[in-house]
């Protein structure tokens, strides 16, 4: 298991953070992937991106809120016509009661506006840490860790937690990164997930983490064939 009990705090803590200083160099496009332009539509946009990739969602969304602009419009929508949007996306049926009760849940307790507070955000229908910690950190730069799969996946690789709950790991996440950092690290680690340390097969000989990495050798570490295996940015949103 990476994970060693027996390593200290601080020397967890001093290794994380040269792991995040790391990761800031090698993905300084990180960002959300999702489009957005305000915090309704990130918060849809996050809750619809379950089970299908950012770039399907990103090809829905235009028509979504040309169509459903706010949470009023949205909370009245024809059942029938949401779900012909959505269908694209997977699972379009129960994505479109997620969306509309979500909707109607943003009229009924907060005047149609997505409330700025975690408290809040994880009362709504749909919405649990991780949608709210994309929000509040993209959308009202409040910081926040996003632990999807690739950001649980990775961080067990790198030693810092042996958690698979995700409240778990964002809390002992959170003791090893500064708060003012925690949404840009959630995106750089998730862009390495979809780029270099895969599920399947991680390219540990292209990684720029390896010296502090004790997962380093899970995947190839030839340098040239672990090349063969680092995506794209346009080959990621596979993933």
């Amino acid at each position: 298991m990476p994970y060693d009990p027996e390593e200290t705090p601080l020397a967890r803590t001093r290794r994380a953070r040269r792991m995040a200083r790391e990761l800031a160099l090698i993905h300084p496009d990180a960002h959300c992937e999702l489009d957005f332009t305000n915090p309704f539509e990130l918060l849809v946009a996050t809750v619809l991106s379950a089970q299908t990739t950012d770039k399907t969602v990103n090809r829905v969304t235009p028509t979504l809120f040309a169509k459903y602009p706010d949470a009023v419009a949205l909370a009245g929508a024809d059942r029938a016509e949401l779900e012909e949007i959505l269908k694209p996306t997977g699972f379009f049926r129960a994505k479109a009661n997620s969306a509309l009760g979500l909707a109607q849940a943003l009229v009924e307790r907060f005047d149609g506006e997505v409330p700025g507070r975690m408290a809040d955000l994880v009362t709504l229908p749909g919405v649990g840490r991780k949608t709210a910690n994309v929000v509040l950190g993209n959308a009202f730069g409040v910081p926040g860790l996003t632990v999807d799969t690739h950001f649980g996946r990775l961080v067990r690789r790198f030693g810092w937690t042996a958690e698979e709950d995700p409240v778990k790991v964002e809390a002992e996440v959170a003791e090893l990164v500064p708060k003012k950092e925690w949404t840009d690290f959630s995106h750089r680690v998730i862009f390495h997930g979809r780029r270099v340390c895969h599920a399947k097969k991680a390219a540990c000989g292209a990684c720029g983490l390896a010296r502090w990495c004790p997962s380093y050798g899970i995947g190839p570490t030839d340098p040239e064939v672990a090349l063969t295996l680092v995506k794209t940015p346009a080959a990621s949103d596979t993933e």
